[in-house]
């Protein structure tokens, strides 16, 4: 993948997962993640030229997100050697497989952004930003990729995407983070969130009424995951809902960025994604937003059949779509 070439920008932090094994709780096991890191690797596995704005940390762990970005073919223009260490998150599983995380991230160089790292303009190719996480809300570097998101927002050029991710024992005083947040999807053309982040930002309301509410603030499409029950959008023009493919769940490690990160490709594919956003994304019809919740609905079921963060590619996705397809229309 040429460097000058990436139509996707992912902003935000690794986070080097220690899963469990089977060895017991003493032995875990170090596998690169961070949400938007794994959305960023869910969009290049599908196709989609995508550059990580990240910085990275100066340690073993470090050195392994590098590897694991290069890897997957990232553009690595956007990649930051950074002086302090790796974010670390301890994950333990529910008996749904459910991941729930303990960070240890407070010194960590994710958040650090320092003057002139973050890319004053954008190439003509890039035809999308996407935001999310933790980075989202951690100073000094949280202002810093506001500050970004604006610039482009006012500019028009690029469609701006985000996912809250929201982790409320890491970002602060909650009723901070939750302006931030709305302010932040309020610029935004394309919003993401799962059923627990709606319950954070509005607090009392169904995910539904919820996504309608962020929807209220701007954005064209919102999108709420709401796990096992699938998945449902809101646009100017109504709600489309998809359920939730059947499988056999190993974790949800990266469910949700997965998801994200075929929804990207699905808009970049059918020309949604690109100068005059709104205009772009006005045109999505019904049928079109049920195939593009169908992708990545898909693609969130194939990575919680795995252990980790680990998107399908191509070749899977396609699979697994045309399988989500015949079962729908026995169904």
């Amino acid at each position: 993948m040429s460097a000058r070439n990436a139509r996707l920008v992912v902003v935000g932090e690794n986070v080097m997962d220690l899963l469990p094994t089977p060895h017991g709780p003493d032995v875990l096991r170090a596998v690169p993640g961070g949400g938007p890191a794994n959305t960023a690797v869910a969009a290049a596995r599908l196709g989609t030229p995508t550059r990580l704005l990240a910085r990275i940390g100066a340690d073993g762990f470090g050195e392994r997100i590098r590897e694991r970005l290069l890897r997957e073919g990232l553009d690595p223009s956007g990649l930051i050697a950074a002086e302090e260490p790796s974010a670390l998150a301890v994950a333990t599983l529910g008996p749904d497989g459910a991941a729930r995380y303990d960070f240890r991230m407070d010194d960590a160089a994710d958040w650090r952004w320092r003057a002139g790292e973050l890319p004053d303009r954008l190439e003509p190719e890039v035809r999308a930003v996407h935001a999310a996480s933790v980075a989202l809300f951690r100073e000094p570097g949280a202002a810093r990729i506001e500050a970004l998101l604006r610039r482009e927002h006012g500019r028009d050029r690029v469609t701006i995407t985000m996912d809250p991710n929201i982790r409320a024992d890491v970002i602060g005083d909650p009723a901070e983070a939750r302006a931030l947040a709305l302010r932040h999807a309020a610029q935004a053309h394309v919003v993401k969130a799962s059923d627990e982040d709606l319950a954070f930002l509005h607090p009392g309301l169904s995910p539904v009424r919820a996504a309608h509410a962020i929807a209220a603030l701007g954005p064209s499409l919102v999108v709420a995951t709401l796990g096992s029950e699938g998945a449902v959008a809101v646009t100017h023009s109504g709600e489309v809902r998809v359920p939730a493919p059947r499988v056999r769940v190993a974790d949800t490690v990266g469910a949700g960025d997965t998801f994200m990160g075929a929804l990207l490709h699905g808009l970049d594919r059918s020309g949604r994604l690109g100068e005059g956003p709104r205009a772009r994304l006005a045109g999505l019809d019904g049928g079109d937003v049920r195939e593009l919740l169908t992708l990545a609905a898909a693609a969130a079921a194939c990575v919680v059949t795995r252990e980790g963060a680990d998107p399908p590619r191509a070749d899977e996705l396609a699979a697994a779509v045309e399988e989500v397809s015949a079962a729908g229309s026995l169904g």
